[in-house]
């Protein structure tokens, strides 16, 4: 029986770790950050991949670094075929990758050579692109660096935001590493190395990338940063003078003459407001600040004298 120590934190590698599970590879351990106080209430919570592990008697380690650890050691002790890695989020150092008998290997949420780095999925959408999907690396020091053991696309929907693509990847991740490691095992995969002139880099998303600019960005490209960034951590504009998180937004195929910023459009139901080159957008969910995430009838049936058409309510 193949032995596995399986690496991983959020709800993307859960699925991944109970096929491993179930499908009868012997999971000697499971290593996933520490639990992490989670919401208002700031309940000291495990993660999904820790969860799973529990609930298959696995033993569970939880450095807050895995470089150097007493955790490190142990894993390099447990002597495991295969080393298995799915959102991490830690380098692994060489002497830790070199204890995989077989090798070591990770599921990254993207099509490498594109997107390496911690939000794959989040610039995939950002930058509108058409398919996302799955690669299975060798892992190397270098970050998302390793030749490629298989991959699989996936496309983008026009609905699609990050939490809905970590869903659909999960599952492409699932299938398509079962489908790889036994292959892998039997020595019947020749891994691809991946063409450095075609790399691009997904850093962590920072806060002045979560601000829209209706200046500069076209309606469509507003609508792909806030899909890119829901269900966390929002986008957000300066409307009516305050700091606002926009949930959804349509982006329409009308052009426009107001400027960016400016209302368009004002019923009951319906806020459109300008956007660069002439484009538009329809708000359907926003949050102002402090207050709870609201349809856009709910917020303006409390700006009855606001928000009229031709109205500069975005400001920079």
């Amino acid at each position: 029986m193949t032995s596995i120590v399986f690496m991983g934190t959020p709800a993307f590698a859960a699925p991944i770790l109970t096929s491993l599970i179930e499908t009868g590879y012997d999971v000697k351990a499971v290593v996933t950050q520490p639990d992490r106080k989670v919401g208002r209430k700031h309940i000291l919570t495990a993660s999904p991949v820790k969860q799973v592990a529990v609930a298959h008697d696995i033993t569970v380690l939880q450095p807050e670094k895995i470089g150097g650890s007493p955790e490190m050691q142990q894993i390099i002790d447990l002597q495991p075929d295969l080393i298995v890695t799915a959102a991490f989020g830690q380098f692994l150092p060489t002497k830790l990758l070199k204890a995989a008998k077989i090798g070591a290997v990770n599921v990254h949420g993207s099509l490498l050579p594109k997107y390496r780095g911690g939000a794959p999925v989040q610039y995939s959408i950002m930058n509108g692109e058409a398919e996302t999907g799955i690669t299975i690396i060798y892992m190397v020091k270098k970050m998302d660096a390793g030749d490629m053991l298989a991959q699989q696309a996936i496309p983008i929907e026009a609905n699609d935001d990050t939490g809905t693509m970590f869903d659909k990847l999960s599952l492409v991740g699932r299938d398509l590493l079962l489908e790889t490691l036994p292959k892998l095992i039997a020595g019947e995969i020749e891994a691809t190395p991946q063409a450095e002139d075609q790399v691009t880099f997904a850093p962590t998303i920072k806060p002045e990338q979560e601000q829209l600019d209706f200046f500069n960005q076209t309606a469509a490209q507003i609508d792909d940063q806030v899909r890119g960034l829901r269900p966390a951590p929002i986008a957000y504009a300066m409307l009516d003078g305050k700091r606002t998180k926009f949930w959804q937004v349509t982006p329409l195929t009308e052009t426009v003459t107001q400027a960016p910023g400016q209302v368009v459009r004002k019923t009951k139901h319906e806020l459109v407001i300008a956007a660069a080159h002439q484009t538009a957008l329809s708000v359907q969910e926003l949050q102002p600040a402090g207050k709870p995430k609201m349809t856009i009838t709910a917020f303006l049936n409390g700006a009855v004298d606001k928000f009229n058409t031709g109205e500069q309510v975005i400001t920079k």
